[in-house]
């Protein structure tokens, strides 16, 4: 069972185009429209962090071309890897405070154009220390994913919230794939008419210019909440509940109600291992297919695409999938649902290391990313449910433990000179299919878990518990206010 929302609008929500519940939160998702600001949230969103990510993976797929001119060694590309993810780690835990301070719109647009320069810096890489720096804070620019899902998250209601979180995460991560599939032929074009050494880097002006771009776009064009912008959203509160105004400020209580809830550091390492898992992948799989199959550069980038690609709907399809196990199994469902798809995944994961053809191996990778990413979608289905108060805290967290894993899983199985990549990549599935094992831990008294059903006691002093309630209704949670969805 878990709380839904009626498809009420107040009269100060009466102007929008769509239908919205009681905090001017949609209550239908429709992607392809622009006329709300729901939706218009959701195409910058998406846009920008999309931007981030074609940023952050244009570098993977020109390696044997930075290497060989810069005579990289292999343990300098898999320390420069690692840090790509380290720099994200603290950008991402420092995000969700921020989000929930200034918004996600402003947080999103400063992180793009403070990142971009570090983007550019690619161009004038010479040393391997250099080249290491530039993957670090170029990593910072992943955190606009707490941005993202915040946003997502502030403009939805608890009925559609995991498939827009799914589709405008699932959607931005192509960036990664279209980064993959063009940063090749772009330096295969420019090299036809300057030298290799210049080529490589003149292909960096793209993505440093296209998350410029996209960060005025959301400054211009954006707002965080359905009655406006986080100071201006604010300010309507404090009017109405004068109580609000030491609610909203405690920075630290907010802060240490996301830290003290254990169910965000469960769901922190399912993303560890789930779009870990995802980010591991997309760093490597090209050089994987490259070094083991003998393909050329274009070839292995299109390959590494395909697994990035197929993000446009396999992790929107996490998000579905969550909200409709919601629906009918409650909270138990939602948790079922991802315990099962990540365990599918960490077994694909095991099977891609130990196929030995090339075709073989593709199809096998198609499968193992459609799944993998369905799995992301499925945690942040769940996450907005932990803490309202904490939103940004929590998402902050689970989209650390994304990096972190990342990190760990690269330093454990993919550094060092002589790896077996193979090998290393049936042991990163095998430690996804334990991960999936610590879903069966989470469990909200209101709703149950996956082995319990819910408390027999109603009250309940746990914040956790006040989900996805109007501010003016956190009191009185046990109120008609909360219906059941059965």
């Amino acid at each position: 069972m878990e709380p839904s929302q009626g498809d009420t609008k107040t009269s100060s929500f009466s102007h929008f185009t769509v239908p919205v519940d009681s905090a001017g939160r949609a209550t239908v998702f429709r992607p392809f429209s622009l006329q709300s600001p729901h939706s218009r949230a959701f195409h910058l969103a998406w846009l920008s962090l999309f931007s981030c990510f074609f940023s952050t993976f244009s570098i993977p797929p020109l390696i044997p071309v930075i290497s060989s001119d810069l005579g990289l060694s292999a343990s300098t590309v898999s320390a420069a890897g690692i840090a790509s993810f380290a720099g994200s780690i603290f950008s991402r835990l420092a995000m969700g405070p921020l989000c929930d301070l200034i918004g996600p719109r402003t947080s999103s647009a400063i992180l793009s154009l403070l990142t971009a320069p570090a983007i550019l810096s690619a161009a004038f890489v010479n040393s391997p220390t250099s080249f290491i720096l530039v993957r670090f804070f170029v990593g910072f620019s992943l955190a606009n994913f707490v941005a993202n899902q915040y946003w997502m998250s502030s403009m939805f209601s608890s009925n559609i919230v995991g498939l827009a979180n799914g589709v405008s995460a699932g959607w931005a991560n192509v960036g990664s794939g279209i980064s993959q599939l063009l940063m090749p032929l772009l330096y295969s074009t420019l090299a036809r008419f300057f030298p290799s050494s210049i080529s490589w880097r003149v292909s960096f002006l793209l993505p440093a210019i296209f998350q410029v771009v996209t960060a005025v776009l959301v400054l211009l064009y954006g707002q965080d909440t359905p009655d406006g912008n986080q100071k201006t959203s604010k300010q309507k509160k404090i009017k109405n509940l004068e109580e609000e105004e030491e609610e909203d400020s405690d920075f630290f209580e907010i802060l240490f109600d996301g830290l003290g809830n254990y169910r965000a550091w469960i769901l922190a390492l399912l993303y560890g291992y789930s779009f870990g898992v995802e980010l591991t992948t997309d760093n490597m799989i090209a050089g994987y297919f490259y070094e083991r199959f003998g393909v050329d550069l274009e070839a292995a980038g299109t390959i590494a695409a395909t697994f990035a690609i197929s993000n446009v709907a396999s992790r929107p399809a996490g998000g579905m999938i969550s909200d409709l196990l919601g629906k009918k199994f409650g909270m138990r469902g939602r948790l079922c649902g991802l315990w099962a798809v990540q365990s599918v995944a960490g077994l694909l994961c095991v099977l891609l290391g130990r196929v030995n053809s090339l075709w073989g191996s593709i199809a096998v990778m198609c499968v193992f990313s459609v799944f993998v990413q369905a799995a992301s979608g499925l945690v942040f289905g769940v996450v907005p449910f932990v803490s309202t108060r904490s939103l940004g805290v929590v998402a902050g967290m689970t989209g650390s433990g994304g990096t972190i894993g990342a990190v760990v899983t690269q330093l454990l199985l993919f550094s060092g000179e002589n790896v077996q990549k193979q090998r290393s990549i049936s042991l990163m599935g095998l430690m996804t299919f334990v991960a999936s094992l610590s879903v069966t831990l989470i469990y909200f008294p209101r709703w149950g878990g996956i082995c319990c059903g819910p408390s027999s006691s109603s009250e309940s002093d746990d914040f956790s518990e006040q989900l996805l309630v109007d501010d003016d209704e956190e009191d009185r949670v046990n109120s008609d206010s909360l219906r059941v969805v059965v």
